[in-house]
C-alpha cells in the first residue's frame, strides 16, 4: 500500500517517541500481550496466534476495561507497523508504561512465514 506523504509524516514524528520490537524480539520476549489494531475486516483474514483484537478506532475507548493494568506489557501490530505505532503513542500518553509497536507489523511477520490464527 502507498501511503501519502503526511501520513508518513506524521508516523515518522511519532518513532522517536516510541519503542518498537522486531518480531524477533516479539518471539525472543514472550512477555507481552499482543494486540492486533488493524480494522475488523483484516482480522477476520487472519492474524497472529494468541493476538486480541482492538481496532485503532476503539482502542483508546476501550484499553482501560480490557487492560486496567497500565504497568503490563503489550505490544501492538497492524498491518505494516504505522498504525500501531500512533496507537502505541496514544496509550503511552494515557499512561500505559510497557507498550510497544511491532516494526513491519502483520506483513513483517507473513514474510518470515510465521503461522496465523482465523476465527
Amino acid at each position: 500500500m502507498k501511503h501519502n506523504p503526511a501520513f508518513l509524516a506524521l508516523v515518522e514524528s511519532i518513532l522517536p517517541q516510541i519503542n518498537e520490537v522486531t518480531i524477533e524480539e516479539l518471539l525472543a520476549n514472550q512477555k507481552y500481550t499482543l494486540i492486533d489494531v488493524r480494522e475488523d475486516h483484516e482480522w477476520n483474514k487472519g492474524h497472529l496466534p494468541n493476538a486480541q483484537h482492538l481496532g485503532k478506532g476503539i482502542i483508546e475507548r476501550d484499553i482501560e476495561t480490557r487492560f486496567p493494568d497500565k504497568d503490563m506489557p503489550l505490544a501492538l501490530y497492524c498491518g505494516g507497523g504505522y498504525r500501531s505505532a500512533m496507537a502505541a503513542l496514544n496509550l503511552q500518553v494515557m499512561g500505559y508504561s510497557q507498550v510497544v509497536s511491532v516494526a513491519g507489523g502483520y506483513k513483517a511477520w507473513l514474510e518470515r512465514q510465521l503461522p496465523l490464527e482465523t476465527d
